[in-house]
């Protein structure tokens, strides 16, 4: 194991690590207070019946969609900072999350359920929101002599970005008011899903994607060098970005479609992983994916314990760290 690979591995069991030591904090925090020993007893069969049925029935759930939320955020994030070669990308950023709502919007729009049955194709609705997004970007960004501008991605993603928030918004005010309830609570980043339907809606997408964008980091480290020299290492290079953009939102408009209109985890933690870890996307990938997991866990986790009872949304919270190391990035970015 040389030194690069090595150092990856450790930093990936240290952040492994906190995030076990994340997801108890989250476990213990609420009304009722259970011990890590009682939560890990709970956890393997041996818990009481009040301590089983807050975990399994109440908080399990929530962290679980935190979690998955997390680390398909965070993975987006990094895919997408490689395929504009910019490192001030991100899901939010280049509009996908306005698409993602867009995608939200319609659904309880025209389909007037959001019933446990229902919810289950809302992460489908985001996708195909974001996917609209993807497209509109990557249409405008293209050149028919140079392909796909990178440097083009972000500009073009605002302003779609711009336009999409304002038809979401426009569509939001038709709404009753049980229904606008919700719309402006997953704008802000509310974590609404709680269910273990909704764990269901979000899992197999993480499952898939994340591991594929992991199994695609020689594609990814190719494509980060710039076209020419992507082709020169035998990439086919408009298809394999068009697939990896693919991939990336299909992670993030999952992600925020049960988690809400979170931003910034998909800038910040890709960013903290490169700087650990290098370059290399099969070392700070899954790094990625860990920090957007362990920010997400203990922003929902501050959200609903400091400001108890009335819990504030975790969008919030990453907004209120995020946008600071957004400006630092701004300052230092040449």
């Amino acid at each position: 194991m040389n030194a690069d690979n090595k150092r990856a591995y450790i930093v990936t069991m240290v952040f492994i690590f906190i995030s076990i030591i994340a997801v108890l904090i989250s476990l213990n925090t609420g009304t009722l207070r259970i011990s890590p020993l009682k939560i890990i007893q709970t956890l393997f069969g041996n818990g009481d019946f009040k301590s089983s049925t807050v975990l399994f029935d109440y908080r399990m759930p929530r962290i679980l969609i935190t979690m998955l939320a997390g680390v398909g955020l965070g993975i987006s994030g990094a895919i997408l900072q490689g395929l504009s070669r910019n490192p001030l990308a991100d899901p939010g950023i280049l509009g996908l999350h306005a698409g993602a709502s867009f995608g939200l919007i319609i659904f309880v729009t025209y389909f007037h359920s959001l019933d446990e049955k229902a919810s289950i194709l809302i992460p489908l609705f985001t996708f195909l929101g974001g996917v609209l997004t993807a497209f509109l970007i990557v249409l405008l960004a293209y050149d028919r002599y140079k392909g796909i501008l990178p440097i083009r991605l972000i500009l073009i993603g605002i302003a779609i970005s711009a336009g999409f928030s304002a038809i979401t918004l426009f569509l939001s005010l038709r709404l009753d008011e049980e229904t606008y309830s919700f719309a402006s609570r997953w704008l802000v980043g509310n974590v609404w899903g709680r269910d273990w339907i909704h764990v269901i809606a979000l899992f197999p997408w993480i499952l898939i994607l994340a591991p594929y964008a992991y199994f695609k980091s020689n594609t990814l480290n190719a494509l980060s060098l710039g076209d020419e020299v992507a082709a020169g290492l035998g990439v086919s290079v408009q298809k394999q970005r068009l697939l990896m953009l693919v991939t990336a939102v299909g992670l993030s408009c999952a992600s925020v479609a049960m988690a809400g209109g979170i931003g910034f985890i998909g800038l910040v933690a890709p960013h903290l992983a490169r700087r650990l870890v290098g370059p290399m996307y099969q070392h700070f990938l899954p790094v990625a994916g860990l920090i957007g997991l362990i920010i997400l866990v203990l922003a929902d986790t501050i959200g609903r314990s400091i400001f108890h009872p009335n819990a504030i949304p975790a969008g919030i919270v990453v907004a209120a760290i995020g946008a600071p190391y957004f400006l630092y990035l701004l300052t230092k970015t040449k």
